[in-house]
Formats: structure tokens, sequence, C-alpha cells
């Protein structure tokens, strides 16, 4: 009885699997819109090619948006990343409001 018993739960789990399964599926065969830009994964280079990002920096942060090495040498980085060779400028709190702003930027396609 026992051995009936966990043959069902297992089949029962194996149907709810399948079904999970499924439902991802279909998710991610919908058109993906992409996220907003994210100030711990977006590179920098990414957000300097985007006019609207770049005016975010420009604006927020604009002595490090000047800065060449910023310009060049600092495009593969995140902005996380930059926050160790600029933590003057490059507070948690100015992070935050970066991150803010970019959320605020409609969804690229």
């Amino acid at each position: 009885m026992k051995r009936w018993t966990l043959a069902v739960a297992l089949v029962a789990g194996l149907g709810v699997t399948a079904a999970s399964s499924t439902a991802l599926a279909q998710e991610s065969a919908k058109p993906a819109e992409k996220r907003p830009y994210s100030v711990d994964t977006t590179t920098i280079g990414t957000l300097l090619d985007d006019p609207e990002a770049a005016a975010i920096l420009k604006r927020l942060i604009p002595t490090v948006y000047e800065n060449d090495m910023f310009q060049t040498m600092g495009r593969p980085n995140t902005l996380r990343t930059a926050q160790q060779y600029e933590s003057a400028v490059l507070t948690d709190e100015k992070m935050k409001e970066i991150q803010a702003e970019l959320d605020k930027l409609p969804a690229k396609k």
C-alpha cells in the first residue's frame, strides 16, 4: 500500500512539474521586452550609447561623466563596478537616484 501511495504521489508530482514546465515555455515564447537599465548589470558603454540614459548620467554625475577614463576605459564596466573608483561621487544614495531615473526610461524592444 505504501508503494502504491508513493507511486501516486510521484505521478501527481510529475503532473505538476509538467504543467509548470508548460507554463514556463508559454511565458518564454512571448515577445520579450528588455527591462530598464540597471546600475548593477548594464555596462557604462550601453548607458553612454543611449542618449536618454547618457543625459541622466550627465545630469546626476557630471564630474564622472566628463572624465575621459569613464568615457573610454569605463565602458565595459557597470556603474556598480565604477563605484569603487569614484566612491566620493557614486555613493549608495547616488546609485539609488540614478537607478530611479533609469527605471523611468521606457522599455527597449
